[in-house]
C-alpha cells in the first residue's frame, strides 16, 4: 500500500497559522514525520508555530528548490511508494502553485501516489478575491520578475 502526499499550506508572512490555516490541516501536519520543503529552517519554524509535538530531530526534511537535481527529486517520493505519508510545505501559500512543489506533485501522479491538497492561504487567490475582477476570466501568467532588468 502506497502512502499519500499531503500538500500543506503555509502562511503568507509572519501570521499565526491558527488564524489562517484550518485546524484540520494543522492536525494532519502534526501526524507526519517526513516533509519536502524549500528551506529547512523556515519549515522548522512553521512546525513550531503549528505546535508540532514530535521532536524536530526525528523529522526528515527533503530540500526542494531550483538547485535540487531531478534524480534527487524522484528519490524524495520513494517513501510514499514504500507506504509512508509525506507532506510538502511551501515557503508561503500553497505548494505547487507558482512553486517548485508542482514537480513533486507531477512525479507523485506518475508513481500512482495519492495526492491530498489541503486548504490554506494563496496570494494569487486572495488578490483575485479582492480585485473585483471576474474570476471566470482569470488567467495566471506568473509573478512579476524580481530582477528589474527582467
Amino acid at each position: 500500500m502506497k502512502g499519500s502526499l499531503y500538500l500543506i499550506p503555509n502562511t503568507l508572512g509572519g501570521d499565526n497559522p491558527g488564524e489562517v490555516i484550518p485546524e484540520g490541516v494543522v492536525g494532519k501536519l502534526r501526524e507526519l514525520d517526513h516533509f519536502i520543503v524549500e528551506n529547512e529552517r523556515n519549515a522548522r519554524r512553521f512546525l513550531i508555530k503549528c505546535e508540532y509535538q514530535k521532536p524536530l530531530d526525528s523529522v526528515r526534511f527533503f530540500l526542494l528548490n531550483k538547485h535540487t537535481p531531478a534524480a534527487e527529486r524522484r528519490e524524495y517520493i520513494k517513501l510514499c511508494t514504500e507506504g509512508q505519508d509525506m507532506g510538502v510545505i511551501s515557503e508561503a501559500g500553497l505548494p505547487g502553485v507558482a512553486d517548485p512543489g508542482a514537480e513533486i506533485v507531477s512525479l507523485a501522479h506518475h508513481s500512482g501516489i495519492r495526492i491530498i491538497p489541503l486548504a490554506g492561504p494563496s496570494s494569487i487567490f486572495l488578490a483575485l478575491m479582492s480585485s473585483g475582477m471576474n474570476g471566470q476570466e482569470f488567467c495566471f501568467h506568473g509573478y512579476l520578475p524580481v530582477k528589474p532588468h527582467d
